[in-house]
């Protein structure tokens, strides 16, 4: 008996929502995306195998999880490693919708009277305010001309576990008694996240043009950012800052409910906060 002679396929889950994707889809090789007439991607809600997947505690923390649940409720992405950070935030957000949650909740303290609420946060507000960054403007340090990318999915997966790692550093270090010791580790905890730091900001160039090159290998890159003069490199760093800043979800305004002050609190979708 084959399955697709089911007679309830009929009552089998739709889309509910339709997204274009902040970037366009216009970062991604033709594998990555099925790009529509549209430009808009059918979302689908959660299954039920969908929601224990993503409450999985090993599998979120590797990644496995997002990715299997993108395939699932987007299938027009068909690579979902190879999606940027900007768009991966607003396929979740838009699954997260297409699932029947409104909202989401954003546990915040009040800076005037320290009394601590729960608001609900509308999720297509949000979504609205995903914008992509100008990657096709670059830096300019004398006569190089440096092209920024955004992060895929497996790059931001990566640097997380390493920040694990470094957590579990210092982690280690707090428990060591002899202070000569924990000085020698503590210096080279605080050696390995510069240049951890410097990892990361190579992996968000895309080239350095110079006026007889283009270079585009990762370890050319890593080596000059670790051999140029400290003012470049900070240029570089503080011009990639604001590409993803202009990115990512803007502080959330905020009334305090018992003493009436207004603030903003910034907001960071963490997909194991978010699912989990």
């Amino acid at each position: 008996m084959s399955v697709n002679n089911n007679p309830l396929r009929q009552y089998f889950r739709r889309p509910s929502v339709y997204l274009k994707l902040p970037s366009g889809g216009k970062y991604y090789p033709p594998n990555v995306i099925n790009q529509t007439e549209t430009g808009e991607l059918a979302i689908y809600p959660m299954t039920a195998i969908d929601d224990i997947t993503v409450r999985t505690p090993d599998a979120l923390f590797n990644g496995s999880a997002i990715v299997e649940l993108i395939k699932s409720c987007v299938p027009d992405i068909k690579d979902p490693w190879a999606i940027n950070s900007v768009d991966l935030d607003a396929i979740l957000i838009a699954i997260k919708s297409a699932t029947g949650q409104g909202d989401i909740d954003l546990e915040s303290i009040c800076p005037e009277c320290k009394e601590e609420y729960t608001y609900g946060i509308n999720l297509m507000i949000l979504l609205s305010q995903l914008k992509d960054g100008d990657y096709n403007k670059k830096l300019m340090i004398n006569d190089l001309s440096i092209k920024f990318k955004p992060l895929s999915y497996r790059e931001i997966n990566k640097i997380a576990l390493k920040q694990f790692e470094i957590q579990k550093m210092f982690s280690a270090i707090d428990n060591i008694q002899d202070e000569e010791e924990k000085n020698k580790q503590t210096k080279i905890a605080f050696k390995s996240i510069a240049l951890f730091t410097m990892e990361i900001v190579a992996q968000c160039i895309e080239y350095i043009a110079t006026p007889s090159s283009k270079v585009d290998e990762y370890e050319y890159i890593l080596d000059f950012l670790e051999n140029c003069d400290k003012a470049s490199y900070e240029a570089i760093k503080e011009y990639n800052t604001k590409l993803k800043e202009d990115a990512i979800i803007k502080p959330i305004p905020i009334v305090c409910n018992h003493c009436s002050h207004k603030y903003t609190q910034p907001f960071t979708l963490n997909s194991s906060d978010f699912f989990g």
